[in-house]
């Protein structure tokens, strides 16, 4: 008797393949069909979160009961003394983890809501899943010296662990039917699995953080959601005595805006600082990039704002993963990774020379690119019905449904067709609006450099700095304050407001009255919160 017989062969092939697949490419749709025939039920293309049902997916448990009876026959086959070829041997294991995962992503998802926020705890899922990988592994033939780690039941824990996060963050942080964003998810997806599973589960669980990832895209469209999902989804080794996870998946993720702080505050925050090292350091201070650790994420956000001089300390972090505490000698290993983004075009930075080549090329081993709303809504205009039913449910709740169709109803009537330039950051403040004001009046935008110039939210701010003038009612600190914001906010970037002031443009980074610029923008970002 043949190990695998007629149709048996392509169905677990298809099964195989389905482990492997990115869930969030089409081709998963055609090993699904492939497996189930006539079973399979159509779903649309693009899998993402339906504002209705969920997006749950109603082939699943039909491919579970397929997997289970196939691989109860393939066990007794084993059992008999058949003889598989290594290839059959290998489609095998790759369907028993189909099964465990199937059975065990319930549990892995109530494991991942106990330890959001918290501390690891004991899994007791794991005896039950230990005991069922000796059930289904533990058998002739499947005791090649080769294959160790496939039959290890504390890494299949974690590795299985680990796709149901990224699956969670993933499908449940990054909204859109569009194209546009099954692209997204379908990134993001290879950025913490590479575009080949089979090799990140043989050899590359522990080697990811070497790999540097560049988010890039306009302000509002979630490159710090796409940061997020990366890093809370890492590998996370599983102790089978203690039956406990090494870390929670938050515990290591840092954010770091450095937009909002001076270069010397940047420094002191990535890389530590010695007692003394300068004025106000009066003990000494770990960084994030050494209290991250093993495992974890240091996220730098508007890396296209850093300073020359620490992009050079961030490059050597990069090439030898070692570093320094500000006024220490002492060489400390980085043993995280790093995750940047930014919304400015870099090959414009690289060409002023404002932005190191070197520390370009380091930084995009791994790059993704966010779409604008626009770019979503182009090829999938029902879309907005969706996001703006997401994001009235995320902020109130059990009345976001009615909110929902209020806010939907105001854009028909008053603006269709808008192309939504804050993205969804500023469809966020539209639902607001409407809420509270029940409407929404977007802020006009300059034509040259994109910004408020009146005729929106921000006239008022404008307005009231000029009445504030005429009357002599403010201080100079104010005064200067609100002033840079003003500049800033006319010109669109750091380097033009410096050059009409007539000051560094750190010195305009660290003087804008930061309220009073979210005044001027009328509702879209400040640039401490930029991405």
């Amino acid at each position: 008797m043949a190990f695998l017989e007629g149709k048996e062969r392509a169905i677990v092939t298809a099964l195989a393949r389905l482990t492997a697949a990115n869930p969030f490419l089409p081709e998963r749709i055609a090993h699904e069909k492939e497996v189930l025939g006539e079973a399979f039920v159509a779903t649309r293309d693009v899998w993402s979160v339906d504002a209705d049902l969920g997006g749950l997916n109603p082939n699943l448990e039909r491919l579970e009961r397929a997997a289970a009876e196939l691989l109860g026959t393939l066990r007794e086959r084993l059992m008999g003394g058949v003889v598989a070829a290594d290839d059959e041997l290998q489609l095998y294991e790759d369907l028993v983890f189909y099964l465990l995962y199937s059975r065990y992503e319930k549990k892995w998802k109530r494991a991942l809501d106990a330890d959001l926020g918290g501390r690891p705890r004991r899994v007791g899922a794991y005896e039950d899943f230990a005991g069922e990988v000796e059930h289904w592994l533990a058998l002739p033939g499947l005791d090649a010296a080769d294959r160790p780690a496939r039959r290890d039941a504390a890494f299949l824990f974690a590795y299985g662990y680990q796709t149901r996060r990224a699956f969670h963050f993933v499908f449940r942080q990054l909204h859109g039917g569009s194209l546009a964003m099954a692209r997204l998810r379908a990134s993001v997806w290879q950025s913490i699995f590479t575009h080949d599973r089979g090799r990140y589960r043989r050899a590359l669980t522990d080697r990811m953080q070497d790999v540097t990832t560049l988010i890039t895209g306009p302000s509002g469209t979630g490159k710090e959601l796409v940061a997020r999902a990366i890093g809370l989804a890492r590998f996370i080794p599983f102790d089978a005595d203690t039956c406990c996870f090494a870390n929670t998946p938050d515990a290591g993720f840092h954010p770091v805006n450095l937009s909002a702080l001076s270069p010397t505050l940047i420094e002191s925050e990535l890389f530590g600082h010695r007692r003394g090292a300068f004025t106000g350091a009066v003990e000494d201070r770990p960084g994030w990039l050494e209290a991250c650790g093993d495992g974890g994420t240091v996220f730098l956000d508007e890396i296209g704002e850093l300073d020359p001089s620490i992009q050079v300390k961030l490059l050597r972090v990069l090439q030898s993963r070692t570093f320094q505490r500000l006024g220490e000698t002492q060489e400390r290993p980085f043993e995280g990774k790093i995750i940047a983004a930014t919304n400015r075009d870099l090959a414009e930075e690289l060409a002023r020379g404002t932005f190191r080549e070197d520390f370009y090329y380091r930084l995009c081993a791994d790059w993704i690119r966010t779409p604008s709303l626009a770019e979503q809504l182009a090829d999938h205009p029902e879309g907005l019905r969706d996001l703006v039913l997401v994001i009235s449910r995320r902020l109130y709740g059990e009345e976001g449904g009615a909110i929902a169709a209020e806010v939907e109803a105001w854009i028909g009537e008053h603006q269709a067709g808008y192309d939504w330039p804050g993205n969804i950051r500023e469809l966020e403040q539209c639902v607001r609006n409407v809420v509270v004001r029940g409407r929404y009046e977007p802020p006009r935008r300059d034509a040259r450099a994109g910004r408020g110039a009146g005729g929106g939210p921000g006239d008022g701010a404008e307005a009231e700095l000029a009445a504030d003038v005429a009357a002599g009612a403010l201080d100079n600190d104010t005064l200067l304050a609100r002033y840079t914001a003003l500049v800033y906010h006319r010109t669109g970037s750091y380097e033009e407001a410096s050059r009409r002031l007539g000051i560094d443009r750190r010195t305009v980074k660290a003087r804008i009255d930061r309220a009073f610029l979210a005044r001027l923008e009328g509702g879209t970002v400040a640039p401490e919160d930029g991405s």
